[in-house]
């Protein structure tokens, strides 16, 4: 019998296409929302960073953002009254660029799958069934649940999908038809609407470029998520992303370089943690309904 009917079959999704291969693995540590209140914090936490990045010998750039305004973002989140998409580990994400007080550009709608297991994560396919999309699919890291010093991964598979007006249909049907990978999802007899009825105001602050050594890169910046009704601050997160076209395109000693920074830093920022949650999840926790999804 010939090799080629041993060899064995490159998984696809229905259409043919290649299961999607993660790309980007992203650092995340999430911060206390009281640290936030005023924009020089956000120097604070990079001098933090710098400290940290001498400590470790990881070379950290920042001349090209040293004059970078503040990026501002509108965020909101779509599901049903249950929180049946979070609860299936699906997440659907409008975003809107501010600039001088107005929307600038084309909003964006992403759909999410997250998951811890890989394999999983990367089964579903996330494309939409019509327009200008973008597919990125991530494993991000983050602390322990309960302790300093360690790391998991979350895969998250997504698609942003590019609008044409700020305003979208949230109608059950209308996304269902636009990700068909909502299908598998019971929403018969739901509707969607604002997961909490809160739109979030997010301050990006970008603090420049680590490197890892063999090519291996991210950019850093660190966040504030405030309510926009009343500006009080939910939550930060600092991150870094290391992007890459194939996995072997990671150099091992580099990978393991940034692991062990990342680790570092959250003894260095340990004040700054906080533990157990995700930035989906804080906005999802602010209501009466119970959030089964614990990411």
């Amino acid at each position: 019998m010939s090799t080629a009917k041993h060899a064995a079959k490159t998984p696809t999704y229905s259409d043919g296409h290649p299961l999607d291969a993660v790309h980007y693995r992203e650092f995340k540590i999430l911060l206390k929302p009281d640290h936030f209140t005023e924009a020089h914090h956000f120097k604070q936490f990079g001098k933090l960073l710098r400290h940290a990045a001498e400590q470790q010998e990881i070379a950290l750039f920042t001349d090209k953002v040293l004059a970078t305004p503040n990026h501002v973002r509108e965020v909101v989140f779509y599901d049903t009254h249950h929180f049946d998409l979070y609860n299936h580990a699906f997440i659907l994400r409008k975003r809107t660029l501010y600039e001088d007080g107005f929307a600038s550009g084309a909003p964006e709608l992403a759909l999410k799958f997250r998951h811890v297991d890989l394999a999983t994560a990367a089964a579903v396919d996330v494309r939409p069934a019509q327009g200008d999309y973008v597919v990125k699919f991530k494993e991000e890291l983050l602390p322990l649940p309960d302790k300093l010093g360690g790391v998991r991964s979350l895969y998250s598979h997504n698609v942003v999908l590019t609008l044409n007006s700020a305003t979208i249909d949230p109608s059950v049907k209308h996304i269902s038809e636009t990700f068909p990978a909502l299908k598998q999802v019971d929403l018969s007899g739901r509707t969607l609407a604002l997961v909490n009825d809160i739109a979030v105001e997010e301050v990006l602050h970008d603090l420049g470029e680590l490197h890892f050594g063999h090519g291996v890169q991210g950019k850093a910046n660190v966040a504030v998520w405030r309510r926009r009704a009343d500006e009080r601050p939910l939550i930060g997160e600092f991150a870094f992303q290391c992007k890459f076209k194939r996995a072997d395109e990671l150099h091992d000693k580099a990978s393991r370089h940034a692991e062990k920074f990342f680790i570092a830093l959250q003894h260095g920022v340990r004040d700054w943690v906080q533990l157990g949650t995700t930035k989906t999840r804080v906005v999802y926790g602010l209501g009466g309904t119970e959030v089964r999804n614990r990411e």
